[in-house]
């Protein structure tokens, strides 16, 4: 069963929303822009599955290649984002201490990510650039001290991330990670947004990483520390989530900065995240041009 695909895209100065079919790019926004300025508005009015309906009965109106991908959700309010969500993640630290109680969380912002197919950048500051394959999910139904119970429902889509971080930066202060996880385009989110069915699309799907063609990360969803459920449920207690808002639900063990010498990202390596049900989000690595 193929799943809705939608995106956001550039093409010719324009920016705009659609569906990925066989053939190329139903431009959801030419029909629909004056009403739902892209995805984030959609997801708000609740017609991600009324736009999938539709489509179903239109021709692409340009082709794949044509466009450059944007991350799905432009400007969401929030990014936050789970560190240390897998049991081998976890015995990573070597610091003999157990699964922690609850999830640590950082936030990121808009600009530290780019889309799929364009080059995540490696910033002058620092040659540690890492990866870190990642599901998405995407708040549909706002809400606050969600449940865990109802958590699912609050979901409207996924996507995929690679949660590029530049590994030095992060150990810049004592107990923060925000400056190594926010460098600009040193990540990416994509190339799908995917609506959410049920919880058979999360619930033990296999998460994978490659470098090169190397599978550098693997592992199952039903392993994660925290489910879906709980980190919805953790997150609305101190904040209210808002649809388009952004969580990055953790990495598997496997990041450069764990091997021995650590191998960082250069330019010209190809890293691709997949993950079942969502596609593939493949990025290259450039130097950040001065």
């Amino acid at each position: 069963m193929t799943h809705p695909r939608f995106l956001s895209f550039s093409r010719n100065g324009h920016h705009g929303y659609g569906l990925a079919v066989e053939g190329g790019v139903i431009d959801l926004s030419a029909r629909h822009g004056a009403s739902w300025a892209n995805l984030r508005d959609v997801i708000e009015a609740g017609r991600l599955g009324q736009l999938a309906e539709e489509g179903k009965a239109l021709k692409p109106d340009f082709a794949l290649d044509e466009i450059r991908f944007e991350i799905p959700i432009p400007s969401p309010e929030k990014i936050i984002c789970v560190g240390v969500n897998f049991p081998d993640r976890n015995e990573e630290y070597k610091d003999g201490q157990a699964a922690p109680s609850n999830p640590s969380l950082f936030i990121r912002f808009p600009r530290s990510f780019t889309g799929h197919g364009e080059a995540l950048i490696r910033p002058p500051e620092s040659p540690q650039l890492d990866y870190e394959g990642e599901i998405v999910i995407v708040i549909g139904k706002g809400g606050r001290r969600i449940a865990e119970a109802d958590a699912l429902s609050h979901i409207a889509a996924l996507s995929l991330c690679n949660e590029g971080t530049i590994r030095d930066w992060v150990r810049h202060a004592k107990f923060n990670v925000t400056q190594g996880k926010n460098f600009d385009r040193t990540g990416a989110i994509g190339p799908w947004l995917v609506p959410y069915r049920d919880e058979s699309q999360l619930a033990d799907i296999k998460l994978e990483t490659r470098v090169n063609g190397e599978v550098r990360q693997s592992d199952r969803t039903s392993r994660m520390i925290f489910s879906f459920r709980k980190i919805i449920n953790y997150i609305s207690t101190f904040t209210t989530l808002v649809p388009g808002d952004v969580i990055v639900t953790g990495t598997p063990t496997g990041a450069g900065a764990r091997f021995d010498p650590p191998i960082w990202l250069k330019p010209g390596d190809i890293v691709e995240v997949e993950a079942d049900g969502l596609g593939i989000l493949k990025n290259t690595i450039a130097d950040e041009v001065l």
